[in-house]
């Protein structure tokens, strides 16, 4: 009998759990289709590398403002590919260096980040990525639309996010620090971590 509540009672926590984790990555998927993430790439770790990378987002982020202020700024985003290539490809020729850059929009999985102002769950996120070179080195990552990463302010913040279409609730999401958001994080993060590994396997 003991071992009849012990199995119930286990079956009932993971339904809890497996519920807590559907409604974390809904969660997550709802704050995704508000937003698209800038990654760039360096092309290897040396400090000139480095900072050649932050110049190219700086060029980068000049060349996307038209297109996230489009209506649909994911399209405006794709007919500016080359565009934002070239800019990016400026930018190095000007310093000297003659690596290559590629760019590409797509899907693309995200680690938990933490901005000055804001953070960001794991999770899958529409993706503008910049690869500089052999892009073997470290990585930029913050967002390109809307523009939270050039917020000077919490309220700068919070506006740029209601004007993407936030919700309160995914305002708060992404600005409080309590409500345990660092657990409800690294549980986003390790069902990322996992649907990679079954992705790749």
């Amino acid at each position: 009998m003991l071992k009849k509540w012990i199995s119930i009672l286990l079956s009932l926590v993971c339904a809890v759990t497996a519920c807590f984790c559907l409604h974390l990555q809904a969660q997550q998927q709802e704050l995704a289709a508000h937003m698209i993430r800038l990654h760039v790439v360096a092309n290897s770790d040396d400090p000139r590398d480095q900072s050649l990378k932050l110049k190219v987002r700086d060029a980068v982020l000049r060349e996307t403002e038209k297109a996230i202020s489009a209506e649909d700024p994911e399209a405006a985003l794709a007919e500016s590919l080359n565009a934002i290539r070239n800019a990016a490809q400026e930018v190095l020729l000007s310093e000297g260096c003659e690596d290559s850059v590629t760019v590409k929009l797509g899907k693309e999985l995200y680690p938990t980040r933490e901005y000055d102002n804001f953070r960001l769950p794991a999770g899958v996120y529409e993706s503008l990525r910049v690869n500089i070179g052999k892009a073997e080195g470290h990585n930029w990552w913050c967002v390109v639309f809307p523009s939270l990463c050039l917020a000077a302010s919490a309220q700068d913040l919070e506006q740029a996010a209601q004007a993407a279409g936030f919700s309160d609730g995914q305002i708060r999401l992404i600005t409080d620090a309590g409500e345990g958001y660092e657990v409800r994080f690294k549980i986003l993060e390790l069902l990322g971590q996992l649907k990679n590994f079954l992705w790749d396997a």
